[in-house]
């Protein structure tokens, strides 16, 4: 209802998408325009990088945890409700070295429990623009070695990668990390297949993150707190800025600190459904 209205509220936008299966806020799509150097086919995000801050000091918008931004200059026909292909297109030009930037120690959903407390937590913008530059691999090719403790790797969708990886438990400190991240970065082989992927994701179940789009989104965006749950291969920080060489990494385990997953009762399930039933009470209104 209020899509026509966002190029008005937000000039150059041209559209978001809150993402259902991500929770919603934890998860927000953009397509914006660069209109400062139209002519300079690789220059950096500017513009959107502006847009970006505009939504994200613009209502419930402001809510958003992992904001993804691109250029629509360059596929005029890219919607961010078509989400695969939106993340092929941020996945094939965001240059992890110059394009993730971090809010830290900020806002968040007060639903999101994935932060250090109550409606605590961090924000990361992924902004994307020009021509593409990396390739999207689709299927595990090369070393299959990976770091102890990590294994069954699954491709989520191209360019992304799920791996099993140990229990996240409570950090020697009594925070959230575990040490596990950092460590899969530290010792991840240089020659390992795992590198030709654009994002690795660690999960508790690779198999059921890779089952479905809507299963990676869910596990990837409720379970991590970007400032503490993103880390990257080759990695480095110059004058504050934080950037990697390789695979962006994301620890999307569930954490110690995180709300119990909602289960089905097959029991509670029944009942319900027996209410419904021919000659139940709610069968007359159904």
């Amino acid at each position: 209802l209020t899509g026509p209205i966002i190029p008005t509220v937000l000039p150059g936008v041209r559209g978001v998408h809150a993402v259902d299966a991500s929770g919603v806020h934890p998860l927000l799509l953009a397509v914006g325009s660069e209109r400062y150097v139209p002519f300079e086919a690789q220059a950096a995000p500017m513009e959107i990088l502006t847009q970006a801050c505009a939504i994200l000091g613009q209502g419930q918008m402001s809510l958003a945890k992992y904001l993804l931004i691109v250029d629509g200059n360059d596929d005029p026909s890219l919607d961010a409700h078509d989400i695969e292909p939106f993340f092929v297109h941020l996945l094939r030009r965001c240059d992890w070295t110059r394009d993730v930037h971090f809010l830290t120690r900020t806002t968040i959903d007060t639903l999101d429990y994935s932060g250090d407390g109550l409606n605590a937590g961090s924000k990361v913008i992924l902004a994307a623009r020009g021509p593409q530059r990396f390739e999207t691999a689709t299927a595990w090719e090369g070393e299959s070695s990976l770091p102890s403790g990590f294994d069954d790797p699954r491709v989520a969708i191209p360019g992304v990668l799920a791996i099993r990886s140990p229990k996240a438990r409570e950090g020697a400190s009594g925070g959230a990390d575990d040490g596990q991240l950092r460590r899969f970065c530290a010792e991840l082989s240089p020659t390992s297949g795992a590198r030709r992927f654009r994002m690795i994701v660690l999960v508790d179940d690779a198999e059921f993150t890779a089952r479905s789009l809507a299963n990676f989104l869910w596990v990837v965006f409720t379970r991590s707190n970007p400032a503490n749950d993103i880390d990257g291969i080759d990695a480095w920080t110059e004058r504050k800025h934080w950037g990697c060489r390789g695979p962006l990494v994301i620890d999307a385990r569930i954490k110690p600190h995180h709300a119990p997953p909602l289960v089905e009762d097959p029991e509670v399930t029944k009942k319900v459904d027996a209410l419904a039933a021919r000659g139940g009470p709610l069968s007359r209104w159904l």
